[in-house]
This record gives C-alpha cells, structure tokens and sequence, in this order.
C-alpha cells in the first residue's frame, strides 16, 4: 500500500510538471469590467485567477524612474524623454495612476504563489539597458522577491546583463531567431518565442525540452493554437484570454 501511495503521489508530480502552465499577458485585463493592461487592477485580476503568473512591461523615465509601460510613449509623452512627474500627471484609461515598478511589485506581493514575469523593454544604448538591469535586480531584491521574479527581454544584451549581475534568476529570450542550442550557448534559462516561431519551427520545442530550457509563447489567444503548442510539450503560454485557458 506504502508503494502505491508513493508511486502515485510520483505520477501526480509529474502529470503536474508536464501541464502546460498559464501566464496572463500584461496581467488580467480583459476582465469583467474592463479595466486597461499593465494597470494594478490588471496584476490583482490576475491573481485572483490562481495561475502561474502576470506579465509586464518595465520601462525608465528621463530622469531614472522605472515605470510600467507596454509603449514607448505614455499618452503624448516618450517615457525615455520625459521626466516622471510629468509624466504621473497623465492617469491610465481605468483612472489608475501610471504604476512605477515598486507599485507593481508591491500588489504582486501580496500573492507570492503567482510569479511576476518581468520583461525588460529595449532602451536607446547599452549603458542605458545596464542602467535599467541594475535598478530593476535592485528593487526586486530589496523588496526580497527573488523567488517570485522572472524576467524576459527582446535585447540579448539585457538578457546577458541580468544573468551577469544576478545568475540565479531564470531569464528567457524574447527575439525569436535563436536556436534552442544557441539559447543554451548563450546563458540563458529559455526561449519565449511568439507562436508563428514555433510553427515555422516544429522541432524547437522538443530540442529545448532536451536540454532542460524553458519553453514559452506568446501571445495565445487561440484555443487551437494552445492545444496544438500543449500538445508538442511546450511549458508555457502567455495569453490575454488566460481566464479561458487556464480550463483547457
């Protein structure tokens, strides 16, 4: 009875593991009601969904302030050109104010069984995206949520950049033209790749998983897309409609 017990709770384990797991894209914001992607309300629907994770994007103000932000601009205003005081005044469409990274980090705190996927936007140099690197692993570890944090980025630079200053996080790679094996070469934990990737390349997600990497997609609003993408074994998917697949 011992071994049955053990051998079950084993398979359990693993049934668990191989499920596709559910990230919801810039949190939860399709929701009812509506609110507006990237907001607070956003990460706190998310949450209240119970899956492995949220979405967002980090960006930096003229003046050093890391906000979240998908665009490059908020309303009129280039975030990189713009100081944050000018830029608070002008509130998000749920009537939320424009949420700073520490914001975020705050409500993501109160639910440390949902992971926050933090993805690093491009800047205009080098010194700038280290700049970015720096603050964000700073704030994350002051605020003692090294293990809920993930990070994805579309620079290379910024993906080398967290795994250089602070290796233990996991960092996966946005871009899309990377080989599983070159993802391997270069350092990094995975590949989150848009879905057409991983159609134009069927072997990917099978090599990947191989070599022990994180395999992720974006942004899955098809259920069959996620059926056929679950079906070659992939980990992860980050979807809008994450309410709707959480159940598939």
């Amino acid at each position: 009875m011992k071994n049955f017990i053990l051998g079950f709770t084993v398979l359990s384990t693993i049934l668990m593991k191989s499920q596709t797991q559910i990230i919801a894209h810039r949190g939860y914001f399709q929701s009812q009601p509506l609110t507006t992607e990237n907001s607070i309300q956003s990460l706190e629907n998310a949450q209240k969904l119970k899956i492995y994770g949220a979405e967002f994007d980090v960006r930096m103000s003229k003046d050093g302030i890391l906000v979240v932000n998908h665009d490059e601009h908020h309303e009129k205003m280039e975030i990189s050109e713009t100081n944050f005081k000018d830029l608070e005044k002008v509130k998000l469409s749920n009537g939320e104010k424009l949420p700073t990274l520490e914001d975020y980090l705050k409500q993501g705190k109160k639910d440390s069984s949902v992971k926050l996927i933090v993805e690093i936007k491009p800047a205009k140099s080098d010194n700038l995206e280290k700049e970015m690197v720096q603050k964000v692993i700073k704030q994350v570890k002051d605020m003692k949520l090294d293990s809920q944090i993930e990070f994805i980025s579309f620079s290379l630079h910024i993906c080398k950049e967290i795994k250089k200053h602070a290796p233990s996080f996991k960092v996966q790679y946005l871009n899309g033209e990377l080989s599983p094996e070159q993802i391997m070469k270069e350092g990094l934990d995975g590949l989150d790749y848009h879905y057409d990737v991983f159609q134009k390349n069927p072997t990917w997600i099978a090599e990947a998983n191989r070599l022990g990497l994180i395999t992720n997609s974006w942004t899955v609003n098809d259920i069959t897309v996620f059926n056929q993408l679950k079906k070659q074994g992939i980990g992860f998917i980050t979807t809008n409609i994450p309410n709707e697949l959480k159940n598939q």
